[in-house]
């Protein structure tokens, strides 16, 4: 005779069985209630025996509302499972189908109370996690490194989260879950069963052993782990994987213990995404819950919508905690490239190469660099912002020096980008940025931005920013020119490039801080519309143009060179006047060394250098520690805001987002680096010998103009 679910009276509470997999050691007896019913929820181990797990089942088949089964997950982790899968099935196979069945979950034979190992209400708790995480914090998993321990009950995280991210590696340590994967494809999915038929054919107590982490998959799972952004796993998989190294990651699990999130906050996680909601005093695991809202239901009631409808009136949520406080790790890559023959004899053997070789061998040697793909020089780590947000990123070089890269078609440089591009998407890079010349060659980013498969930004707009404010620094330590109450200038300025990306930018913003702007480029058409703007802009500004700064040179107290004359001479530094600050924002560097020397008692600056925040290490590029050019620091700018997105391209600078990267920059603490020239950082007495030898030399001029009149 059946055996039938016994019904609760109405102010009895409801029995709740949970048959675990995992030990007595976690057992217990407790009474909740859920949308205003009573539950009793009785706790039995089973020590990874399926065997007792079926007659337990059976034994309580007449008193419970309903049964759970949990620890299938654990036990098949760590290898403690003793018996075959097939009986946990038969247990828990479908049966919505059934007459009067209210959830798939079949009714043990002889009785009709539903059992469930809560995989229905897993796949949407699972689901909805993720999506939360990814609109709330906007772009968190695009791109990100994810690596997958167990993949029985992970398969729709890892299935949601591939929307956002191609970078997903798994431990199994057999083909048979890669091959379940490929069953999904269409036409090579049917390969994969016939191939997989045989395997599937092994009891189930030899699959779980094979699945089972032995010590390669441990050793995988550990190096997988470690180059991680997201670890999607059981935390019972997370300890017999071994992995101790999680700071810094986000964490995907189910059923996280209050003492099991501190183990994880001293492991420095940064964020526990939990899709089990826990609405108790005890944790519960997902089944327990899928197991309380049967028994709660009406039959038939949890088929179709009523699952969602139910979580919605309960009042569940998956949990996101984040142990360390608020914090968010983000990734980015920046392409660089040589500057000159120099920089490139700075690494061996081309070092050696320059010095025995004649001068045409390294003409050739240059040509043929620029072919070389694009590989990763230098991993970035340590840039931190006071709002507890970090960033990581890679400097990826391409080959080309400033001088091949014009020689070559655009087609040529965009094809190198996008190489670099797909390079930093492995890598798990969530936005680029383009250095020096790679963002000059043909329309200026535009069209990598289009065809690249992660944002890309110039960094043009900081550029801009950073070259002002280091000219206003450098102006303030001087101390030769006269600033009144609302910050201008008592002096003239001169932006020489002005019609460029850059040049334009600050010669609008030069407008509002100085008396008197000269812009000077070739372009005179492009001239003429721009100083329209700027005039219109600024009525109380007097602006000039001219094609060569020839003639106006000596009266400029401050001169911004931003061209993209690859090493060609713009200006005479001879007929600067003494005093000046000559900001120099081109790359490479309008004025060389031999001709800042020619002039003591001009101050030029090369600008766009930001102090990143944090302990930041990467290898040399030619600036102190922790300083990056401004183009580098918008792209780590946009990476700790978590705005993955193409900021700055064209040649067109928006004046708002210029703005905008400077408030940005301030507040994730970046800072102008200490000002440097052509033969490094300028100390205080640099500045003040500058200014000695320029009042010197004033007062020479003042007395041979007395004397000639």
């Amino acid at each position: 005779m059946a055996t039938k679910r016994r019904t609760a009276k109405p102010s009895e509470p409801t029995l709740i069985v949970d048959v675990s997999l995992l030990g007595h050691e976690g057992d217990y007896e407790e009474r909740v209630t859920l949308l205003g019913k009573p539950y009793r929820i009785l706790r039995i181990g089973t020590n990874g025996r399926v065997q007792e797990v079926h007659d337990l089942v059976e034994t309580w088949a007449g008193q419970a509302g309903a049964i759970a089964i949990t620890g299938l997950r654990e036990v098949r982790a760590t290898g403690r499972f003793e018996g075959d899968l097939e009986t946990i099935e038969r247990l828990d196979a479908p049966g919505a189908d059934a007459p009067g069945a209210d959830v798939p979950g079949a009714d043990v034979p002889g009785a009709d109370v539903p059992v469930t190992t809560g995989n229905r209400l897993r796949d949407v708790l699972q689901e909805w996690a993720i999506r939360h995480v990814q609109s709330d914090l906007p772009g968190y998993f695009n791109n990100a490194r994810v690596v997958v321990l167990g993949e029985d009950d992970q398969t729709r995280a890892a299935r949601i989260i591939h929307e956002f991210t191609d970078n997903i590696t798994t431990s199994d340590p057999l083909l048979i879950d890669l091959m379940e994967r490929v069953e999904s494809v269409p036409v090579v999915g049917s390969y994969a069963s016939v191939g997989l038929w045989p395997v599937r054919q092994l009891p189930g107590r030899v699959q779980a052993l094979l699945r089972a982490p032995g010590p390669v998959s441990q050793t995988f799972a550990r190096k997988a782990a470690r180059d991680s952004d997201v670890v999607i796993a059981t935390y019972e998989a997370l300890v017999a994987f071994g992995l101790e190294d999680l700071r810094g990651k986000t964490v995907i699990t189910s059923a996280v213990s209050p003492d099991q999130l501190a183990e994880l906050a001293r492991r420095d996680v940064d964020m526990v995404v939990d899709p089990t909601p826990q609405p108790f005093d005890i944790t519960v695991d997902d089944a327990v819950l899928e197991a309380i809202l049967i028994a709660g239901a009406r039959p038939g009631r949890l088929a179709g919508t009523g699952l969602v409808e139910a979580i919605h009136a309960a009042g569940l949520e998956p949990r996101v905690l984040q142990p360390n406080g608020p914090r968010r790790k983000s990734r980015f890559a920046f392409v660089i490239h040589p500057l000159s023959q120099e920089y490139l004899s700075k690494v061996e053997p081309l070092r050696t190469m320059r010095r025995v070789l004649p001068g045409f061998v390294m003409d050739a040697v240059e040509k043929a660099v620029a072919y070389v793909p694009p590989f990763t020089y230098s991993r970035v780590t340590g840039v931190s912002s006071p709002t507890g947000a970090e960033a990581e990123g890679w400097l990826i070089t391409v080959g080309g020096t400033p001088k091949q890269l014009l020689s070559h078609s655009p087609e040529f440089t965009y094809g190198q980008l996008l190489a670099a591009a797909d390079t930093a998407k492995k890598l798990g890079a969530q936005v680029m940025g383009l250095g020096a010349f790679t963002k000059v060659v043909g329309d200026a980013g535009v069209t990598v931005a289009k065809r690249a498969p992660l944002p890309v930004t110039t960094g043009n707009s900081y550029s801009a920013s950073g070259a002002l404010w280091a000219a206003h620094e450098a102006l303030q330590r001087l101390g030769l020119i006269e600033v009144d109450a609302e910050g201008r200038m008592r002096g003239k300025a001169m932006v020489v490039g002005a019609t460029g990306a850059i040049g334009s930018v600050c010669a609008r913003l030069l407008a509002l801080a100085c008396d008197e702007l000269w812009m000077v480029s070739p372009e005179s058409a492009k001239l003429l519309a721009l100083q329209e703007e700027v005039q219109r802009d600024n009525p109380r500004a007097e602006v000039h143009v001219s094609s060569s700064p020839g003639r106006h040179l000596g009266d400029m107290d401050v001169i911004v060179t931003a061209t993209s004359a690859a090493g060609k001479r713009i200006l005479d530094i001879m007929k600067v006047k003494p005093g000046c600050v000559i900001t120099d924002v081109a790359r490479p560097l309008d004025l060389s060394a031999e001709d800042v020397a020619k002039r003591p008692d001009v101050f030029v600056v090369e600008s766009g250098e930001i102090d990143l925040p944090g302990e930041v290490r990467m290898k040399n590029i030619g600036l102190p520690k922790g300083v990056a050019y401004a183009c580098l620091a918008e792209t780590v700018v946009l990476a700790l805001e978590g705005r993955y997105e193409t900021f700055t391209v064209g040649r067109d600078i928006e004046w708002e987002k210029v703005k905008e990267i400077y408030q940005l920059g301030l507040k994730h603490g970046m800072r102008l680096a200490t000002i440097s020239g052509v033969n490094g950082v300028f100390t205080d007495d640099d500045i003040t010998r500058i200014r000695r030898l320029a009042l010197e030399r004033r007062t020479e001029l003042s007395r041979g103009a007395v004397s000639s009149a």
